[in-house]
């Protein structure tokens, strides 16, 4: 009887499962016969536009603009490469072209040259910012835009292009012949010993690109050759969007002990779901780390700073991360085209996913919202420390942004810092070193007499409000009742030029003194000058001189 029953029970699952397995394919074959069918409907479309729209189209630019919309309700990572876009995409995944290492920037319909890369063609031939580019390749350059210019000046390693250039400094014009080099951003603009007693090692990393954690490995050795006695370590991924996974998990393995889970992916593939840890000899396991992040920390960076906070191995600084908790692979599309896609989430060793945004839930009107914080879920770190789920990568201490004012804004996109630091330039043959570089009070009054003719007039955002808010009250009919009222208000709240110069000299004199220092020692020069007066480095700085505070912000609140 028992085997019957056993049998019987046998009998059931099979005829469950295989119930259960039929459904399965049942749903599949539904899916398929759908793209099956809208592809039919899409391609016979496709073919009645071509033969029967009254005006020629652009088979390529259709399409582009087709897949772009249907990928649009998605997320915004998910995207498709034309062959056309190639380059930049590869560009952007290795940090690497063809060209002659010089950016350009548009003034009043003419192309002057932005910034050199130290020892590229460009360094190489002399070229420098504030040079106008006349012709390149014969070709005139008025009416074309900077993007136009960076078509021109990419191409192939060890193809020639000539530019016909008038110098910032002497006015003459000549012609100048350029071999492309493969140029390849820095991916650690700078490293070097800080602090007052220069025993903590600072890194800024821009991007995780190939090969960057064995750099920042050397960069960590020579500084702690120079410096036996290192006290910690700054690690600074501010405004750093990322890049390759595997290299954050090798920048984790640098203060990490091999073996140690460092990220997991799941997605809805399973073959594609992995888990990552480390698999060399820490760099250091004792040194105390800080890590600095903002708003622009995202995807690689919130790896490295999730895992380190989530181990309790480094104390987080800055402002809260990005939030970009979504792993992207490529594939191959044919005729060089690509689709990069959206095949996993990551997860940090407690267990949390860092994503801000819930793609998979779009508002009526098509927005995305943050996930709400009912729904983050708390997780803990190795000490018992308490962390959320969905809300990016929040620091242990928070150095809030400082915004920067109306006034520099409008210096900086009428081009007045770049100009007059051309001039400055002119006159003065070389400066102090970028790391101890400070303008006195005599440069900023010979900025301010130079800006005394120029235009830099703009609106506060008090201003801004004010007009706003009297625009609603004329529409609504209630101005002409609160006319003296407003005018008062207007009065009080208009500035005038000389005394904003004055009331923002400091952060004026920073942002002049940075274009200044990176004319002479390149971007590693301008990190190194404003490590002065960095809010984030400062607090770094004073939590690794005092032990005790370290390790309580790495400890339970009791």
């Amino acid at each position: 009887m028992k085997r019957i029953k056993k049998f019987r029970g046998f009998i059931f699952g099979f005829a469950l499962a295989a119930t259960a397995f039929c459904f399965i394919q049942a749903k599949n074959a539904d899916s398929y016969f759908e793209i099956s069918k809208n592809l039919d409907i899409y391609t016979t479309l496709f073919k009645e536009l071509n033969t029967y729209y009254v005006d020629p189209i652009e088979p390529g630019k259709l399409v582009k603009s087709s897949i772009d919309a249907m990928l649009d309700g998605l997320d915004p990572y998910t995207t498709y490469i034309t062959e056309s876009d190639i380059e930049e995409f590869e560009f952007q995944t290795t940090g690497k072209y063809g060209g002659i290492g010089a950016n350009m920037r548009e003034k009043d319909g003419r192309i002057f040259v932005s910034e050199v890369y130290e020892y590229s063609p460009a360094y190489k031939a002399g070229l420098h910012p504030g040079d106008e580019v006349l012709v390149i390749d014969n070709q005139v350059l008025k009416g074309k835009n900077v993007d136009d210019i960076g078509v021109l000046l990419k191409g192939s390693a060890g193809t020639n292009i000539s530019m016909k250039i008038k110098d910032a400094y002497t006015g003459i014009e000549s012609t100048k012949t350029f071999k492309r080099e493969e140029i390849e951003l820095a991916p650690v603009p700078y490293f070097g010993l800080t602090g007052k007693n220069k025993d903590v090692a600072y890194v800024h990393l821009a991007q995780f690109l190939p090969n960057v954690a064995s750099m920042i490995k050397k960069d960590l050795d020579s500084l702690k050759k120079l410096q036996p006695n290192l006290k910690g370590v700054v690690l600074d991924l501010r405004n750093n969007p990322g890049g390759l996974l595997n290299e954050a998990v090798s920048i984790c393995n640098l203060f990490l002990d091999k073996g140690q889970l460092v990220v997991n992916t799941k997605g809805k593939v399973p073959e594609l779901s992995e888990e990552m840890h480390t698999t060399q000899q820490p760099w250091d396991l004792k040194i105390p780390v800080t890590v600095l992040v903002n708003q622009y920390s995202a995807s690689a960076s919130e790896v490295v700073a999730g895992t380190l906070q989530d181990l309790d191995r480094a104390v987080i600084i800055g402002v809260r991360s990005y939030g970009k908790g979504l792993v992207q692979v490529t594939h191959p599309l044919g005729y060089n085209a690509r689709l990069k896609v959206t095949i996993a989430k990551y997860y940090t060793p407690s267990g949390r996913c860092i994503q801000v945004k819930d793609y998979s839930n779009r508002n009526a009107d098509g927005t995305v919202s943050n996930i709400p914080d009912s729904l983050k879920k708390e997780y803990k770190t190795a000490n018992g420390r308490k962390v959320l789920s969905g809300g990016g990568v929040e620091p242990e201490v928070n150095v809030p942004n400082e915004d920067i004012s109306q006034l520099v804004i409008t210096l900086y996109n009428k081009n007045y810092f770049f100009d007059y630091t051309t001039q400055y330039v002119k006159e003065h043959k070389t400066i102090a070193p970028a790391g101890s570089f400070t303008l006195t009070d005599n440069d900023f009054n010979a900025f301010s007499k130079w800006l005394e003719n120029k235009d830099y007039s703009y609106k506060s955002y008090t201003e801004i409000v004010l007009d706003s808010l009297k625009q609603i009250a004329i529409r609504e009919k209630n101005y002409d009742a609160a006319k003296t009222e407003f005018a008062s208000l207007q009065a009080k709240i208009s500035h005038d030029k000389k005394q904003d110069l004055t009331k923002h000299k400091a952060e004026v004199m920073r942002f002049l003194e940075g274009e200044i220092v990176t004319r002479y020692y390149y971007m590693r020069g301008r990190v190194e000058n404003s490590l002065k007066t960095d809010d984030d480095v400062k607090k770094a700085l004073e939590i690794l001189d005092q032990p005790t505070q370290y390790q309580a912000l790495l400890s339970p609140k009791k």
